[in-house]
C-alpha cells in the first residue's frame, strides 16, 4: 500500500518488523519471523497497557515483559529502541548479533537494561514470568494497606508453540493455576509453524483447553494480525480477571507481509534475503531505508517516556505517603530494594562442637533455614514434594497459597524444571527476595536447564540438594548422584558446596546468602555425620581449608568433602600413629578455593607435597587437578544399606589407610 494511506498504527507496527528484518538481514542471522507477526499484539501491549519507565528501567513497579519465544528477540530490541530506552539505540539494532552488542542473539538481563530475564531455551521464560507474578503477589500481600498500595503491576509474557510443547511450561503454569496468579497474563503467538515445519506434524493439542484445565482464564483472538481492538479487549478482560492467571491465543502469521516466505518455516530461523525483503518492503508499502523509522512514528513511540516519567512520579508519591503512615513497613521495604540484608541475619546461624550429636547436613541445612528464617524476611522457598526429606520447611511461616501470598513455604509438587525457573524469576524480579528450592541431588539433573540459566543470569536462587551419595542406600543407583557432582562443577558461576559437618552447613548458607550474583548449591547428605573439632563456618567461603595438620611438611594430603572428610580424619590419625605426616585438608566447594590468592591455595595445598589423596563418594573426574590418587566411585552404585554400599565401593578408614600407604610407598 502506498504509504500516504499507512495509519499511524500501521507506520508504528511496520517499524517494528522493518528493525527486525533489517536487522536480521544486515546480520545474515536471526529469526525475523515472530517479530513480524507478533508486531501488532507487542504494539497493542506497549502503547496501550504496560507501564514502564524507558529512562529508569529498574523502576520497582513497573510491569515486567518476558518474551518467553527468545528467538524472536528483534522484537524486544525493537520496542526498547522505539520506546525509548537508552540501552538501545539504532546502533545497537544495527549491530544485532555482533561482538560486544547490546543485542545479542537471544534476550539477556545482564546485558540489556529493559530485559527482566534471560530467555531463548523454550519454555523457560514463561516460568520465569510465573516467578516474576509470584514476586509481585507476596511483596504486594506483605506491605500493601487497605489505605496505602506500593505493589501493583502485571507480568505480561508472549510466548510461542514451541514454548507450550516443553514440559517445563506445563509445570510452572499448572502451578500458576493453583496459586491463583491474577496479574500474570500470557500472549500465546499462534503461528502454527516451528523450525521443522507446520505444527502439525507433532502438535495438534488444544492448548486452550489445557491451561483451562490448570486453572487459567483463556481467551482467542482469530485475527491478530489486524485486529488491534480484539487483542486490546481480550487483554482487557484478562486484567478484569484478578483469581486466575490468563492465556491470550493471539493467531497470527509467522513472517506476515513477506510474500514467499509468510507462514512458512522457511521465515523462522533465517534472514528472508535481499529479494524477498525488497518484495516485502513493496507488499506492505514500506518505502523507507534499511533501519529509517518514520519521525511521525518514533514520536507516538516515544511518548511512552513522558508516560513512564508520569508514572512512576505517581508512584514515588505513593511511597511517600506510605513512609508517612507505616515509616516501619516503608524502611522495610526500602531494604529490600536495595538488597541490604539485615543487620546480624546469621547471628543465629548454630556452631557445633564434636561432642554435639551427629547429624545429617541435610538436617543442619534444616537448623540453619530456620535459624535464619525469623530476621531474613526475604527468605522465601520450598521443595519438589520432598519437604519431609529435603527438610525444608519454615516454620516461622504457613504456605504461599490462592489468599495467603504473605506466606514464604513454596510447595512445588513434583516439578523440579519448573520449581527451578520460577525461583530464577523471584530472584529477577530485583526486589530482594531470596528463594531457595530443594530435591534430591540426583535430580539436579530434572532441572539442569534452569540451574544453568540460574549461572548464566546471575540469579543467585540456592539449591538445596540432600541424599548426595551412594550412602543414601536400599533407593538403590537410579537415586545416587555418582556423576553428578562433578557434572555441576563445569556449570560457570555455580558455587557447589558439600559440607562436611553442623559448622560447614552454617557457613555454606553464609555464602550462599551473601552472594547474589551467583547461585548457590548445596549437597547434603542424609546420614549423620561427626562434628569435626577442626572444622569452621568462616572457612567454607575460603572453598578448602586445613582441618587437621601436622608439625613441618606433610608427607602426604588427605582431601576429603563432605561426609568423606571425617574418614579422612580418622584415617590420618591412624597413619599419623605410625609415624606418618598427614595434613587433612576439607574442600567443601572447588570454585571458592580457585577464587582464593596463590598464595593461600599453596599455603593449604603446597606444591611440593605432590602426594596427595583425594576421597569422596562421587566420579573421579576433575580431581586430578588437586590429587595425585583418589578413593572415587566411577560406576552406578547398588541397592543395600548404606553403610554397606560405602564399606563395599572402599568408602571406608581401612581403605584410606591402606591407599595412602601404597602412595606412601
Amino acid at each position: 500500500m502506498p504509504v500516504a494511506t499507512q495509519s499511524l498504527e500501521e507506520l508504528c507496527i511496520n517499524s517494528i518488523r522493518f528493525l527486525a528484518i533489517d536487522a536480521v538481514q544486515k546480520a545474515n542471522s536471526g529469526h525475523p519471523g515472530l517479530p513480524m507477526g507478533a508486531a501488532p499484539m507487542s504494539y497493542v501491549l506497549w502503547n496501550q497497557f504496560m507501564r514502564f519507565n524507558p529512562k529508569n528501567p529498574q523502576w520497582f513497579n513497573r510491569d515486567r515483559f518476558v518474551l518467553s519465544a527468545g528467538h524472536g528477540c528483534m522484537l524486544q530490541y525493537a520496542m526498547l529502541y522505539l520506546t525509548g530506552y537508552d540501552s538501545v539505540t539504532i546502533e545497537d539494532i544495527k549491530q544485532f548479533r555482533q561482538w560486544g552488542s547490546h543485542t545479542p542473539g537471544h534476550p539477556e538481563n545482564f546485558e540489556t537494561a529493559g530485559i527482566e530475564v534471560t530467555t531463548g531455551p523454550l519454555g523457560q521464560g514463561i516460568c520465569n514470568g510465573v516467578g516474576l507474578a509470584v514476586a509481585e503477589a507476596h511483596l504486594a500481600a506483605k506491605f500493601n494497606k487497605p489505605d496505602a498500595t506500593l505493589v501493583d503491576h502485571y507480568t505480561y509474557v508472549i510466548l510461542g508453540d514451541g514454548c507450550n510443547m516443553e514440559g517445563i511450561s506445563g509445570e510452572a503454569c499448572s502451578l500458576a493455576g493453583h496459586w491463583g496468579l491474577g496479574k500474570l497474563i500470557a500472549l500465546y503467538d499462534d503461528n502454527h509453524i516451528s523450525i521443522d515445519g507446520s505444527t502439525d506434524i507433532a502438535f495438534t493439542e488444544d492448548v486452550g483447553k489445557r491451561f483451562e484445565a490448570y486453572g487459567w482464564h483463556v481467551q482467542h483472538v482469530p485475527d491478530g494480525n489486524t485486529n488491534l481492538e480484539a487483542i486490546a479487549a481480550a487483554i482487557e478482560a484478562a486484567k478484569a480477571v484478578t483469581d486466575k492467571p490468563s492465556l491470550i491465543k493471539v493467531t497470527t502469521t509467522i513472517g506476515y507481509g513477506s510474500p514467499k516466505k509468510a507462514g512458512t518455516a522457511g521465515v523462522h530461523g533465517a534472514a528472508l534475503g535481499p529479494d524477498e525483503v525488497t518484495a516485502t518492503r513493496e507488499n506492505l508499502g514500506w518505502e523507507y531505508e534499511p533501519f529509517d523509522i518514520p519521525g511521525d512514528a518514533l514520536a507516538h513511540f516515544r511518548k511512552a517516556v513522558e508516560r513512564g516519567a508520569s508514572y512512576e512520579a505517581e508512584w514515588n508519591s505513593a511511597l511517600a505517603q506510605y513512609k508517612t503512615k507505616y515509616p516501619a513497613e516503608a524502611a522495610e521495604f526500602e531494604r529490600l530494594l536495595k538488597g541490604d540484608l539485615p543487620a546480624n541475619w546469621d547471628a543465629q546461624l548454630p556452631s557445633y562442637t564434636p561432642e554435639d550429636k551427629a547429624l545429617a547436613t541435610r538436617k543442619h541445612s534444616e537448623n540453619c533455614l530456620n535459624a535464619i528464617a525469623p530476621n531474613l524476611p526475604e527468605l522465601i522457598g520450598g521443595s519438589a514434594d520432598l519437604t519431609h526429606s529435603n527438610l525444608t520447611e519454615l516454620k516461622c511461616s504457613g504456605d504461599f497459597q490462592k489468599g495467603a501470598y504473605e506466606n514464604r513455604n513454596l510447595r512445588f509438587g513434583v516439578r523440579e524444571h519448573g520449581m527451578a525457573a520460577i525461583c530464577n524469576g523471584i530472584v529477577l524480579h530485583n526486589s530482594g527476595l531470596i528463594p531457595y528450592c530443594a530435591t534430591f541431588l540426583v535430580f539436579a539433573d530434572y532441572l539442569r536447564g534452569a540451574l544453568r540459566l540460574s549461572a548464566l543470569s546471575q540469579a543467585g536462587v540456592i539449591y538445596v540438594m540432600t541424599h548426595d551419595s551412594i550412602a543414601l542406600g536400599e533407593d538403590g543407583p537410579t537415586h545416587q548422584p555418582v556423576e553428578t557432582l562433578a557434572s555441576l562443577r563445569v556449570i560457570p558461576n555455580l558455587l557447589v558446596i558439600r559440607p562436611a559437618d553442623g559448622n560447614e552447613t552454617s557457613g555454606a548458607y553464609q555464602v550462599a546468602i551473601t552472594r547474589r550474583k551467583q547461585p548457590t548449591l548445596l549437597a547434603l547428605t542424609r546420614q549423620g555425620l561427626p562434628n569435626l573439632a577442626g572444622s569452621s563456618a568462616a572457612n567454607v567461603a575460603k572453598g578448602a581449608y586445613t582441618v587437621v595438620d601436622c608439625d613441618g611438611t606433610p608427607d602426604l594430603i588427605l582431601i576429603g568433602t563432605g561426609s568423606e572428610v571425617s574418614l579422612c580424619v580418622t584415617a590420618a590419625e591412624e597413619l599419623a600413629a605410625s609415624g606418618t605426616k598427614v595434613r587433612v585438608v576439607s574442600m567443601p566447594c572447588w570454585e571458592l578455593f580457585a577464587e582464593q590468592s596463590s598464595e593461600y591455595q599453596e599455603s593449604v595445598l603446597p606444591s611440593a607435597v605432590t602426594r596427595r589423596l583425594a576421597v569422596e563418594a562421587g566420579s573421579s573426574f576433575g580431581w586430578c587437578r588437586y590429587a595425585s590418587a583418589s578413593i572415587s566411585i566411577d560406576h552406578f552404585g547398588a541397592s543395600a544399606p548404606g553403610g554397606t554400599v560405602m564399606t563395599k565401593f572402599g568408602f571406608t578408614v581401612e581403605n584410606v589407610v591402606a591407599k595412602a600407604k601404597a602412595i606412601l610407598a
